[in-house]
């Protein structure tokens, strides 16, 4: 496992399009602790790239050819970007190595013991998990994150051992690049239809997925899956919360304060007493599978166990803003019908008396289109619900597709549809004065795209309540 990374040894610069990205950021990073000269280019400033240029590698805001760099050996570039880039096309056209970012993973787990995590929901936590339990363990890894650590503060590091803990993202079939030595498939609902059609053609790219697993290597999958059994590996164990038909669940779980201790029964074995500080039952079966890893790395139990204690969480994964007897205030990157389940009913679960409102942006007009049923059902779990507009993306408008959609749907009278200034002001006059002191309450932004950008300035709103 101490074998270096091949592929890279005679590149001198690798240039970025879309490095702001949160996947394409953690590769950037990866070149740079290689010693390689890297750069890029991003639509606009955010955190991430900030956090970039304050490491050393430069990004630019710009679409220029006379500024690009000249001398690179390599040009990476995200799915997200237009094909009509200028940058994108200038390097094309003059011949350079142009790749998308899944190829660069492909190339590095050609050479690597690669631990990779897939699936519709909950890859980024348990990926964030898995790399924390074996950095906070001492085995040590390489890790490119789907999302920020809350432990380290970065989606990216570097480690002499030659394991890579990769999240597997299945859209635009990046996953189908990868070479698992471990992996594990958390689910297959359908999602990102807009590329693969049907939910029978995702779920068998996930089955693709399950046949680049290694020879000898192990499937951890969650039980129950649809398809579960067509998945392939040559050893298979299943993970649960609570189920006993599973390879691996949990038991005796008790909740205090926001905080769940349980214990892992893992093919008779067991380890007592697991503490993870982190909200929300999904998280708890996230915990099973990221431990079910660490165990078949024969990872000490005690190690185990003292990493998932000090575990402490994901950004925007159900990531407590403001936490007090008064208010709790949660944000999270749920934008599927099962994620906001997952992320409602824990939270209505941890904080059975308080009163909860969801604040909630739909991500993608064809996922708005596809999934409206699914938003509503769930979104009515909630006592009151606020819809913003929907964040596009990489997509043009839908005709007759809009939040509107979702809201005429759900059976829930207390909803209604805001725009960013009227939402803030709707916090500052009228949520903010009516909050129930007593009993206290659970407010909570949700979504993948730009909602993230009010979550401070709602903080500083609410902060004083």
């Amino acid at each position: 496992m101490n074998t270096p990374f091949r592929g890279f040894d005679k590149m001198n610069e690798v240039y970025f399009i879309g490095i702001g990205g949160i996947g394409m950021s953690a590769i950037a990073r990866f070149f740079d602790a290689k010693g390689i000269k890297v750069s890029g280019y991003d639509k606009t400033p955010t955190a991430l790239t900030r956090e970039l240029e304050a490491s050393g590698i430069p990004v630019y805001y710009e679409e220029n050819v006379d500024r690009v760099p000249k001398q690179v050996s390599l040009v990476v570039y995200t799915p997200a970007i237009p094909a009509g880039h200028k940058e994108l096309e200038y390097y094309r056209q003059e011949g350079y190595k142009v790749v998308k970012r899944s190829d660069v993973l492909q190339i590095i787990t050609e050479s690597s013991f690669n631990i990779c995590i897939a699936g519709t929901h909950g890859k980024t936590t348990i990926t964030t998990m898995v790399a924390h339990l074996l950095r906070d363990s001492g085995f040590g890894c390489n890790a490119f994150l789907g999302g920020i650590a809350v432990n380290y503060g970065t989606n990216f590091w570097s480690n002499e051992k030659n394991v890579c803990v990769i999240e597997a993202d299945e859209y635009d079939r990046s996953f189908l690049k990868l070479n698992p030595d471990v992996a594990i498939i958390t689910a297959m609902d359908a999602d990102h239809l807009d590329i693969y059609g049907t939910a029978g053609a995702m779920e068998e790219a996930f089955i693709d997925f399950s046949k680049r697993i290694k020879p000898g290597g192990l499937l951890i999958r969650q039980f129950g899956l649809k398809r579960g059994r067509d998945l392939q590996a040559d050893e298979q164990l299943t993970y649960s919360l609570q189920n006993e038909s599973a390879d691996v669940y949990a038991d005796n779980i008790r909740m205090m304060n926001g905080t769940y201790e349980f214990d892992i029964r893992i093919k008779g074995i067991v380890l007592e007493n697991v503490k993870l500080n982190m909200g929300g039952m999904h998280n708890v079966e996230n915990a099973v599978a990221a431990i079910t890893v660490a165990s078949s790395l024969e990872i000490e139990h005690d190690r185990i166990k003292a990493a998932v204690e000090n575990f402490r969480g994901v950004k925007r994964r159900f990531e407590y803003i403001i936490k007090n007897n008064r208010l709790v205030f949660i944000d999270d990157y749920a934008h599927h019908p099962e994620e906001l389940r997952a992320l409602i009913n824990g939270a209505k679960t941890l904080f059975k008396q308080k009163k909860c409102t969801v604040l909630f942006q739909p991500h993608l007009y064809s996922r708005t289109r596809d999934l409206a049923d699914g938003f509503a059902e769930v979104l009515d779990l909630a006592d009151e619900v606020v819809l913003l507009p929907i964040y596009p993306a990489r997509e043009l408008p839908i005709a007759g597709v809009n939040s509107e959609m979702i809201l005429g749907k759900m059976k829930k009278e207390n909803k209604k549809v805001l725009g960013k200034p009227e939402l803030m002001n709707w916090i500052q006059h009228e949520y903010r004065q009516t909050v129930n002191k007593e009993f206290g309450e659970v407010i909570i932004t949700a979504g993948a795209g730009d909602i993230d950008n009010m979550v401070e300035p709602i903080r500083e709103i609410l902060k004083e309540i």
